[in-house]
């Protein structure tokens, strides 16, 4: 199974490779837009405000508590594009599941994921050094067993940014919409915020603050708060194109209601 998400891997960056190649435009456009906005690193576990062009691809331990453990990798990351000005569209690779439950709850992909965001105005940092952007991020019923969830969701978002010399902050805020099962399966409100600074140009520590409320559903009423530092390195050039960053860090729980205790993340993207 892994061997087949490599290949898949594999395959959509020479796929992608091919189209931007056949467009003259494609890398001016996208240069230009990374140019109009802040130049700083995408965080672990808060999706940027801003708009990248890469491959992505993250694995997560997570520890729940009572022995059980779940490997996830992929993460639900995948390539990022910007096809249009002020645009960029996210194609998340199924991510493969990895438990030690037993036989109950057998291994295997999750759900397939999507995300579109649209940069509404932004300053680089000769300019303001700020961003705001909106998302349409959504996922559908493809996970196998009982790997992904039972129907189709949207999720609505409003993500901002603003930095000051080497220090940045980036949040999101943003709520998961089911298509059917309201009451079975709720609506989450997930409130997250990167505070990162820039050491020697390529070292970016970082401390995030990754929360979830539920209003409804069978976790009505609780809420969730993980305290996640990381480390994130780059960016790294590797040609006149293609570069590399990476990274890591760990989500502690800083709440008594919590889906996990630990969460070990590492992360490694390919901007191109």
């Amino acid at each position: 199974m892994i061997r087949r998400l490599v290949t898949l891997l594999c395959v959509l960056i020479l796929v992608s490779s091919t189209v931007c190649a056949q467009d003259s435009g494609w890398f001016e456009r996208s240069e230009r837009n990374k140019e109009e906005q802040p130049h700083w690193i995408t965080p672990l576990a808060t999706t940027t405000p801003r708009l990248e062009q890469e491959f992505r691809y993250d694995i997560v331990w997570q520890e729940l508590g009572d022995g059980r453990n779940v490997t996830n990798f992929g993460n639900g990351k995948g390539l990022e594009l910007i096809p249009f000005d002020r645009t960029e569209v996210i194609f998340g690779l199924p991510p493969y599941l990895s438990r030690n439950f037993g036989p109950t709850t057998p291994d295997g992909l999750g759900d397939f994921s999507w995300l579109v965001k649209y940069r509404f105005t932004s300053a680089n940092e000769r300019e303001g050094n700020y961003i705001l952007s909106v998302f349409l991020g959504g996922s559908f019923p493809t996970g196998s067993y009982r790997n992904g969830a039972e129907h189709a969701t949207f999720t609505p978002t409003f993500a901002y940014g603003k930095g000051w010399g080497s220090l940045d902050i980036q949040g999101t805020f943003g709520i998961t919409l089911p298509v059917a099962d309201l009451s079975a399966i709720g609506t989450p409100v997930t409130w997250n915020n990167a505070f990162q600074y820039r050491i020697a140009k390529k070292l970016w520590p970082e401390v995030e603050v990754n929360t979830t409320l539920f209003p409804n559903g069978p976790r009505s009423g609780n809420q969730q708060v993980f305290i996640t530092p990381g480390l994130v390195i780059g960016r790294i050039r590797l040609n006149h194109r293609l570069g590399l960053t990476f990274g890591g860090g760990v989500q502690i729980a800083a709440t008594r209601f919590h889906t996990s205790n630990h969460s070990a993340i590492f992360s490694v993207r390919l901007p191109f």
